[in-house]
């Protein structure tokens, strides 16, 4: 649909015939300069003249044309598209993802290889994000500090990509579990949404933060933020043993270190969940879970697209001009080397 943002515009459009109906004609002076070969130059003056005015009608119409083509441009003429749906929903969703130096610990089974964690953690929630089309998704890292990878936006590609793009160390080798959540209530606290989520992924306890977990977790339930927790890492893991043969190899917890009490505790104070991935599948799995428990609204919006097609009458005058600037050039040239020759003939 086509629609007019300035259609008042096209009351302009009679301006130059009634400047030239009604409009007083300029005066003119002949300028006082003495000129050689005068006659000669005003004989070829009256010719051009002449000929400009066996061409009035043709150049008239060009110009009016002209003329009308910027007036339909000043009115700004906009095409309105087809309404285009837009998912609607009131859900704040925050990654806090754990890059300490603990999650480079090869003990996640991918295929027929051991991956490190967060290798797993990288490509399952890159899945999940790509899932949330529609919520407002935010991703803070943390390791010894936590720091917003990316704030709340509906841009889901963006934060997929900085998540895919996170470096185990890049802040620090420790895990500040109470610090992430409250640099998440900081950034949820102030969002209007009716459902505001966090999901904390480690594999460790905290051992580096200013704030206590549970005292965050506590600010977090009093503000309505829910908190999924989920702890990653496997259960048992076979060290090799001399020169890497099974002689002398040795089963080990690698996950000893997770702090499944206090995940747990963080979890039930929020009124969310705490989940246990030991492996890809697991985790793959508990995501899905999650976009059962916090599903993405099917309430939609809708809007137009607009698009300006004002630069179409724009093209089209100056298409005109270059014509106009181009025909009255030839036609001067010719006729001025025509009668130039005859001039200097006569004056011979």
């Amino acid at each position: 649909m086509l629609e007019w943002l300035w259609p008042w515009v096209a009351l302009l459009a009679p301006l130059p015939w009634l400047v030239r109906r009604f409009a007083p004609p300029a005066s003119s002076q002949q300028p006082a300069l003495r000129a050689p070969f005068f006659a000669q130059w005003q004989q070829l003056s009256d010719t051009q003249k002449g000929k400009t005015r066996s061409n009035t009608p043709i150049s008239a119409l060009t110009v009016w044309a002209l003329w009308l083509l910027l007036l339909v441009a000043a009115a700004r003429p906009v095409w309105i598209g087809e309404p285009i749906e837009l998912p609607n929903t009131g859900r704040d969703l925050m990654l806090a993802v754990d890059i300490s130096g603990s999650m480079r610990i090869e003990d996640m089974q991918m295929g027929q290889v051991l991956a490190r964690r967060i290798d797993a953690v990288r490509q399952v929630g890159a899945e999940f994000i790509g899932r949330r089309s529609g919520d407002r998704l935010g991703l803070i890292l943390f390791g010894s500090n936590a720091y917003v990878q990316s704030p709340l936006s509906f841009d889901t590609t963006t934060v997929k990509r900085f998540l895919l793009e996170a470096q185990i160390g890049f802040a620090g080798q420790e895990t500040a579990i109470g610090d992430a959540i409250g640099l998440a209530v900081k950034r949820l606290k102030e969002r209007p949404a009716e459902s505001r989520v966090l999901i904390l992924l480690t594999d460790g306890q905290d051992t580096a933060s200013s704030v206590k977990p549970l005292d965050a977790a506590q600010l977090a339930a009093s503000l309505g933020i829910r908190i999924y927790t989920i702890g990653i890492g496997a259960d048992e893991m076979t060290l090799p043993g001399l020169f890497g043969s099974s002689f002398g190899s040795r089963q080990v917890n690698p996950s000893a270190e997770l702090d499944e009490a206090g995940l747990q505790k963080i979890a039930q104070l929020t009124g969310g969940q705490y989940f246990r991935a030991r492996n890809p599948q697991e985790l793959l799995n508990i995501y899905q879970l999650l976009d059962q428990l916090e599903p993405v609204e099917q309430q939609s919006a809708t809007y137009r697209p607009r698009q300006a097609l004002g630069y179409l009458p724009l093209g089209g005058a100056l298409l005109l001009s270059f014509a106009l600037a181009l025909r009255h050039g030839l036609r001067s040239g010719l006729g001025s080397g025509a009668k130039t020759g005859k001039v200097l003939t006569e004056g011979r």
